[in-house]
């Protein structure tokens, strides 16, 4: 972060005028039913944010109360101070004593198409039985485990067992390489490591076993390995640190009393990739990242009881620990696992399980969205949608020609929309569309949540007018806010709280319309710097997707003497349509009606795909140097496809 360029403001030149209301149905029933409830509840949670928190947190179970609901000292907070509490108890034995005991909590649907369901009670037992194991193993309150493991019901037990006796996780995504699984355990300083033979993704096994015993041979704190038997892989067992997941099962009993731990006790470990190459293990801790992400998950997705809610993350993200695990479990929810891509077998993998499982709210990410784009109407349109009653965006702004295909060919026009924007360093949702509420624009966040005030500022921290692009901040401490990098607070206070004074730095642009609505505008290093304007790179692929052949699009900037930079877009176009350079043409004429002269493409690259991470996120930083002609350096190990690079570069040769 410290190679943030700041200007005095970002142009802002994306136009949207089109709005939706809630329906009256959806509002008639919505927890928060209105714009004037909403204003109320804003503003009391601002004039008396430990009031409005303390209100929150007493839904939950504590062992002990608090004493001090918040404990501020720039950039350090403390929330509920002196409560012990116990967040696995909060998600299974708090619903042990009602209903929701025989309600499903995981319905798991395996990529091989083999299913699971586990009740509250079901959970709740293998939860007890793993935290026992890991007590049997002398893992103490404090401890750290890394789980790395494919997404299936044992992932969430283990998370949940740590959580149960005080161990502290750090959870890599599957996909990950041996070396970024080493990088974690070492800097985490791990004790055990979780994982499994291996997990299904496109009908092949991703050999998890194989890549642990890599990153083991670099991993000298690692002392234990338990391996879970999905694939019936044969591998290699090393005695005396390898363990099979189901032998220390058998033997395990099913009563294990949740620790009563402090608020403040870390929770989780969980790396971020960083621009410099070395992930950083952002920290969060156990109460307040409980209140606050359980009470956004009520919010935003409006939760009822018969509800079947999927998001599609993986739990190697914070959106999968906040929104699959921890939030949902401890609002009682019905939460869908599926574990492998979404075209395996075919394109309607997903559609498929919406309509086989009554799904009725889907939480997923605009790159996905985009790439149902590029599939084509005809996978969707082949299953029966109408279970569902909501939809989510999570990941990255959203641009409006997605939002609209999303609401129109997924939700058939009657599905409100709840595009978030969080980060894992916030722990939870921090602006979102009320769906009850909130009459939404396409592409805009809308509105900040109860207990958030954000700011769209300059360089020196003073607002900026509505209209103007700005860096966005956050002047007020919330409860899931990070606390600290791991083994490196020095880091944390400069990346977050040293760029703009006395305000949490979120390093993303924004504005804000005459509506008080917010608009973000991506990463500020993600920012053009044209004839001496800063521009946001969203804005310029919204205009080219606006396009009705284009499905996605990346763009970047090249260093050019004249201005500054100069805009290379990099295009993928729909289905079958095929590149020339009569669209190339066509594709920067389309940029100037939308947007202006200002913002003509120096140039269009047709690309079959674009670099992501495996969350789904567009590495930009990676266009950048092969745009500019220069090797790729930092972190790459977030990358989904090494051989797109490779082809790009082909390309450009």
């Amino acid at each position: 972060m410290s190679s943030i360029h700041f200007g005095s403001h970002i142009t802002s030149v994306l136009k949207e005028a089109r709005t939706f209301a809630p329906p009256p149905h959806f509002a008639e029933q919505a927890h928060i039913s209105s714009m004037d409830e909403y204003d109320k509840l804003w503003q009391r949670a601002k004039s008396d944010p430990e009031g409005f928190w303390a209100i929150q947190a007493k839904a939950f179970h504590w062992f002990e109360p608090w004493k001090k609901v918040m404990e501020w000292n720039e950039p350090w907070v403390k929330w509920f101070v002196g409560g012990k509490t116990n967040i696995s108890y909060n998600c299974l034995d708090r619903h042990l004593h009602t209903a929701k005991r025989n309600q499903a909590a995981l319905i798991f649907e395996g990529e091989p198409g083999d299913t699971r369901v586990l009740r509250y009670q079901d959970l709740h037992r293998e939860v007890c039985k793993f935290a026992n194991v890991l007590k049997l193993l002398g893992m103490k309150p404090g401890d750290r485990a890394t789980i790395y493991m494919p997404l299936v019901p044992e992932a969430v037990v283990a998370m949940l067992a740590c959580a149960r006796v005080g161990v502290v996780h750090s959870v890599v995504f599957g996909g990950f390489s041996a070396d970024a699984v080493a990088d974690r355990n070492n800097d985490a300083q791990a004790r055990l490591l979780i994982t499994a033979d291996g997990g299904w993704r496109r009908g092949k096994v991703v050999p998890l076993k194989q890549n642990a015993d890599a990153a083991l041979e670099k991993s000298p704190t690692i002392e234990k390995c338990i391996v879970y038997n999905r694939c019936n892989q044969p591998i290699e067992m090393h005695p005396g640190r390898d363990l099979w997941w189901h032998e220390l099962m058998n033997n395990a009993s099913s009563h294990c009393e949740a620790e009563s731990l402090d608020s403040e006790h870390p929770l989780f470990i969980l790396y971020t990739s960083g621009s410099t190459g070395k992930p950083k293990g952002v920290v969060h801790t156990t109460g307040g990242y409980m209140v606050g992400t359980a009470v956004t998950h009520r919010w935003v997705f409006d939760l009822k009881d018969n509800d079947t809610f999927w998001c599609t993350a993986d739990i190697g993200w914070i959106t999968g620990h906040s929104y699959v695990v921890y939030g949902p479990l401890a609002n009682g929810a019905t939460v869908m696992l599926y574990e492998g891509a979404p075209n395996h077998p075919r394109e309607d993998r997903f559609w498929e399980i919406i309509a086989k499982y009554q799904v009725s709210i889907l939480y997923t990410a605009p790159t996905a969205i985009r790439t149902f784009v590029k599939w084509g109407d005809e996978w969707p349109k082949r299953h029966d949608l109408s279970s569902l009653r909501l939809l989510g965006t999570v990941g990255e702004p959203i641009n409006p020609e997605a939002w609209m295909w999303y609401h129109e060919v997924i939700g058939g026009g009657r599905c409100p929309i709840v595009d978030t924007w969080w980060q894992t360093e916030t722990g939870m949702i921090l602006m979102s569309p009320l769906p009850g509420a909130t009459p939404t624009k396409p592409g805009s966040c809308c509105k900040p949540l109860p207990g958030i005030v954000p700011d769209v500022v300059d360089k020196t921290g003073q607002p900026v007018p509505p209209g103007k692009g700005g860096f966005l901040v956050i002047k007020q401490p919330w409860p899931s806010m990070m606390r600290t990098i791991h083994g490196d607070p020095d880091r944390y206070r400069q990346q977050y709280w040293e760029h703009i004074p006395h305000v949490y730095f979120t390093a993303d642009g924004a504005r804000q319309d005459e509506d008080g609505y917010y608009w973000i505008m991506g990463r500020v290093d993600d920012v053009l710097n044209v004839a001496g304007h800063r521009l946001s790179t969203m804005e310029v692929e919204s205009a080219l997707v606006s396009h009705p052949l284009v499905a996605e699009s990346a763009v970047v900037g090249r260093p050019d003497e004249l201005k500054g930079e100069g805009i290379v877009c990099f295009v993928t176009l729909e289905g079958k349509n095929t590149p020339s350079e009569k669209l190339k043409e066509e594709l920067k004429a389309h940029v100037v009606k939308e947007i202006g002269a200002l913002a003509r493409p120096e140039e269009i690259r047709f690309t079959d795909a674009l670099p992501k991470t495996r969350s789904g996120k567009i590495m930009r930083r990676l266009l950048r140097d092969i745009a500019a002609g220069r090797a790729s350096t930092g972190d790459t190990t977030t990358l989904e496809d090494y051989s797109i690079l490779a082809r790009l570069r082909e390309e450009e040769e």
